[in-house]
């Protein structure tokens, strides 16, 4: 047994030990689903089309919208906003190991995914590439969800998880509460590779996007290898006014 199969045994142990009721509103669930009942999901997905660059909701499916058409920004495919009602749910992944929210939302991100696919707005990688933590911080945390989440979606669309290669060298301090410009230099030469990338079309894949400064920067370190790089998320944080 390989240790994400090992991990992800002993979360599948611990929610059946306990009352599966939605993380949401807290009714009972259906003993097929977890996490969150269809409808609490529903509710937080996105409903219209969304640029993949800035996250502004637009009247017609595609791409990007006016301005990120000429800026052509990395694109961040996510199923819904950090500003429903996912909001608070996603920093319990991270925080308190509330592993049943998990299954639910990386099966919004696959199905967002494929909608994007079909529509030739997106074109799938050939590798994905979890946000790495720190050594000190995985200790103390004991997983890393964005690891978590490639790892599923890995399984899912038969795709090879590369979480060797990208490391973070640097214990950064908490990025919630920095403005732009603090954030920027808190990040900075945080990553490296180890070793040269094979692939030039990756995934990069975290839990949430908010002002999308660990993407660039991570960008900057990948830049060399990979010119074709799309982020993939459970939920994102759009500008104030979007």
């Amino acid at each position: 047994m390989n240790i994400f199969d090992a991990l992800m045994a002993g979360c599948q142990k611990f929610i059946t030990s306990l009352p599966n009721r939605c993380l949401l509103c807290h009714q009972q669930l259906c003993s097929a689903a977890t996490g969150i009942c269809h409808t609490c999901l529903q509710s937080c997905l996105y409903t219209s089309p969304v640029c993949l660059g800035c996250g502004r909701e637009l009247q017609t499916l595609q791409r990007y919208c006016g301005a990120c058409l000429a800026l052509q920004p990395i694109p961040v495919i996510a199923p819904a906003s950090y500003h429903s009602l996912l909001g608070p749910l996603i920093p319990k992944i991270k925080y308190q190991a509330q592993f049943t929210a998990l299954p639910p939302l990386v099966l919004a991100l696959e199905r967002r995914l494929a909608m994007l696919v079909a529509h030739n707005l997106t074109v799938l990688p050939q590798a994905l590439l979890p946000v790495p933590l720190h050594p000190h911080r995985l200790r103390e945390r004991g997983f890393n969800q964005a690891w978590m989440i490639a790892s599923m979606l890995g399984q899912k669309l038969q795709l090879p998880v590369v979480d060797n290669l990208l490391r973070r060298v640097v214990a950064t301090v908490p990025q919630t509460g920095l403005d732009g410009r603090a954030r920027r230099r808190n990040l900075r030469d945080a990553f490296m590779l180890t070793a040269d990338l094979p692939y030039q079309r990756i995934a990069l894949v975290d839990d949430v996007v908010t002002t999308g400064t660990t993407v660039d920067e991570i960008a900057r370190t990948l830049a060399p290898w990979t010119p074709d790089l799309q982020v993939w998320c459970l939920a994102r944080a759009e500008a104030p006014g979007m």
